[in-house]
């Protein structure tokens, strides 16, 4: 790992090991992006949404911004959780207004035999950015480093684009389950590879985002997830990470007893029932990002009460998925400002 400095506002890695902070940090899942008008001229002045992703100096860029404009307690890289299977040999691209499309996708073993186990040098665009972003930085805020996991570019893969069931992925579980594994194993070393760069870079933590968790049941989370999820965790355990399952009510007991140091909760979990399965784990959360289309006033109250929800243990603000594009950016803001003031 790059030697780094002291972090002026360590706040958020003190809060992850478990240490007592004088309150709750704060960031936001997708706080550099389309919310910011800042984020769009960048946005605005290139070809499309990958060029932004590789192109480090831009990247660092948007990074910043919501720490400076937001005045959030960390700086997650921009970049995207699909980096992992174009550095594995399966390109995507970024339609606008339509969202990720892969020209080809997984459809036999044979194609899985053709993807590389990504070595993570591939990636070096990334670590660039972590790199400039710190530079930019200069010791404020800490870096939040992330990745899919495994289910979850396992379904992109599978599928070619989004999906509201992943039935087609789901399908391969239960039709080709050797072959899954299979899969599940290269985009795992590929990831392991990917986040130690990161960290090397000077991430000072990580989050694993297993945004499609919830199409699945608790049997197909034990088998084809946490043992991936763990082995990430288990792997690249030199700074604190965090694991975010969208959905994943059923594998709560399993997250809150996983190697994560954090576990994040969307706006549905119910938060004591996760804090009684073990109290020593740090929890992440979990205002409803449609809360801040409300009145100031009103998310005021609703970011108090999301705040007195997790008293009695360690916490990290966030909302509960990440912050929609059409927010005002002033709510945002407020959401944060009501945080850190509390």
């Amino acid at each position: 790992m790059k030697e780094q400095g002291a972090i002026q506002n360590d706040l958020l890695i003190r809060a992850a090991r478990g240490e007592k902070t004088e309150r709750s940090p704060v960031w936001v899942m997708r706080q550099a992006g389309r919310i910011l008008p800042e984020y769009r001229a960048v946005r605005g002045s290139i070809s499309g949404f990958k060029e932004l992703v590789e192109t480090p100096d831009l990247a660092a860029e948007v990074t910043v911004q919501p720490v400076d404009i937001l005045g959030t307690d960390a700086a997650i890289i921009f970049s995207d959780i699909l980096v992992i299977p174009d550095a594995m040999g399966l390109p995507y691209e970024m339609k606008e207004g339509v969202g990720p499309r892969f020209p080809r996708v997984i459809k036999t073993e044979s194609d899985i035999d053709e993807m590389n186990v990504a070595q993570g040098q591939e990636l070096k665009y990334v670590y660039d950015a972590i790199s400039e972003t710190r530079k930019r930085l200069a010791g404020r805020v800490p870096v939040i480093g992330f990745a899919g996991a495994p289910f979850t570019i396992f379904c992109y893969m599978i599928e070619g684009k989004g999906s509201k069931t992943f039935s087609e992925a789901r399908k391969w579980l239960h039709a080709n389950p050797k072959a899954s594994h299979k899969l599940l194993e290269k985009i795992t070393q590929s990831t392991i590879n990917y986040l130690k760069l990161q960290v090397e870079a000077g991430v000072s933590i990580y989050q694993v985002f297993d945004s499609w968790a919830g199409v699945l049941s608790k049997e197909l989370y034990q088998e084809f997830c946490m043992p991936y999820l763990n082995r990430i965790a288990q792997e690249v355990n030199s700074v604190p990470r965090i694991v975010f399952a969208k959905g994943a009510y059923f594998a709560m007991d399993d997250l809150m007893s996983s190697n994560y140091n954090v576990v994040g909760l969307d706006w549905g979990a119910n938060i004591e029932s996760a804090r009684s399965l073990d109290s020593s784990k740090i929890l992440q959360g979990n205002l409803d990002p449609t809360i801040l289309y409300g009145q100031e006033d009103y998310i005021i109250r609703k970011t108090k009460e999301m705040l007195s929800s997790f008293s009695g243990g360690g916490h990290i603000a966030n909302l509960g998925h990440g912050v929609y594009p059409d927010t005002d950016w002033r709510k945002v803001k407020l959401f944060i400002d009501t945080i850190k003031s509390s």
